[in-house]
């Protein structure tokens, strides 16, 4: 059942959230650390492809470290069959900033669509994973900007800093999102 929570974040809203920690994140930094909860991060200079996807939906008033951390309470072996992770239960302090996670929370409360190899399938906003060299994961934001070649551009931090980038097909696709945060599975 879908219920009305909060105003929808327009997918520009949410591209434009994205953008304004271009030039602002400058480092890549991968550290655990205790975080404030909620509304807890990493200072904004540094941080990782999960902090731009979680500090823009924070910009519009959607605190992914609370309800990732809260879905993992009450769906925890969902969660756990990523494999991916040798945790032992939910840590409010890192749930929020692993890709598997986001994928996970995108795809139980908003909508997962197949991974397409045609740039129109991409719209402005939605949220892509990938499969990074040595097994890494990676997650970026789908920009309203597109290359030369039309391929959208994409909103991440892959190692030195928030950018807007021409990687969507880069690497394999591994996830295709859509989360429309003014709605709200019960």
């Amino acid at each position: 059942m879908l219920t009305s929570a909060a105003p929808a974040a327009t997918p520009q809203a949410l591209v434009a959230a994205a953008r304004s920690q271009v030039g602002v994140t400058l480092q890549y930094d991968p550290r655990y650390e205790r975080l404030a909860y909620p509304g807890g991060d990493v200072p904004l200079e540094r941080g990782v492809c999960t902090d731009v996807i979680v500090r823009a939906y924070r910009k519009l008033g959607q605190d992914l470290q609370v309800l990732v951390h809260e879905d993992m309470r009450k769906a925890w072996p969902v969660y756990q069959q990523q494999g991916r992770w040798q945790m032992k239960g939910p840590d409010r302090n890192i749930d929020h900033r692993r890709v598997p996670n986001l994928g996970t929370f995108f795809t139980r409360h908003g909508t997962s669509l197949r991974p397409a190899k045609e740039a129109n399938a991409y719209r402005a906003g939605d949220i892509v994973t990938w499969r990074l060299p040595r097994n890494l994961t990676h997650i970026g934001i789908v920009s309203d900007k597109q290359s030369w070649s039309g391929v959208p551009l994409i909103i991440h931090n892959i190692g030195e800093g928030a950018r807007e980038e021409n990687i969507l097909f880069s690497y394999p696709i591994t996830g295709h999102y859509r989360w429309q945060p003014g709605l709200q599975v019960r």
